[in-house]
């Protein structure tokens, strides 16, 4: 199994883009958090965030390549296969299956859509952001309209409500606030 280190300085090699560094840092956080809801493991989930856009510089303008890249990469670690199946469900490439994979799929466009609700909020601190604002954003089709609204909604494959998964995910980003500027 790859540790955290090893992964972090991976995707650290492989992406250059602070935005995106970010994003990975912040699906790493909320992944830890519902694995501690859970009682899943925290650093299988943890890396499974961190590595899973790894190969998104190269795939930006191929969606259809995005995640395989990846799992060639991670050959040579030894990766299990439920990591990589995960990574492979979160574009949509497999069907989800497992609760790591249904946990992977709502958590990345939730951080995103966590992070406009942070902007939008007058005092553009994450702290303030409760789980009424993001009701309220996410029933307005336009905004963080790239934010899959099917994708966040599908939390209810792992009995979470809407309203716990993102203040889960947002309590998950809170840890690394300091990281994402918010």
């Amino acid at each position: 199994m790859i540790d955290r280190q090893t992964a972090f300085d991976l995707m650290q090699s492989k992406i250059k883009n602070k935005n995106l560094r970010k994003h990975i840092l912040a699906v790493e956080a909320g992944m830890i958090r519902l694995a501690e809801r859970f009682g899943e493991d925290k650093d299988f989930w943890g890396v499974t965030g961190l590595l899973h856009d790894l190969d998104y510089d190269v795939t930006v303008d191929k969606p259809d390549e995005h995640s395989f890249i990846t799992e060639q990469w991670l050959t040579e670690y030894n990766i299990p296969q439920e990591m990589i199946y995960a990574i492979r469900c979160h574009p949509g490439h497999a069907p989800c299956q497992s609760r790591l994979d249904w946990a992977l799929y709502a958590t990345d466009p939730a951080t995103g859509f966590i992070v406009a609700c942070t902007l939008m909020h007058p005092s553009k601190k994450l702290i303030n952001i409760d789980s009424d604002f993001m009701l309220r954003r996410f029933k307005e089709k336009r905004f963080a309209a790239g934010a899959s609204r099917e994708a966040m909604a599908a939390c209810s494959n792992i009995e979470l409500e809407l309203d716990e998964f993102l203040v889960l995910i947002r309590d998950g980003m809170l840890t690394i606030s300091d990281v994402l500027g918010l």
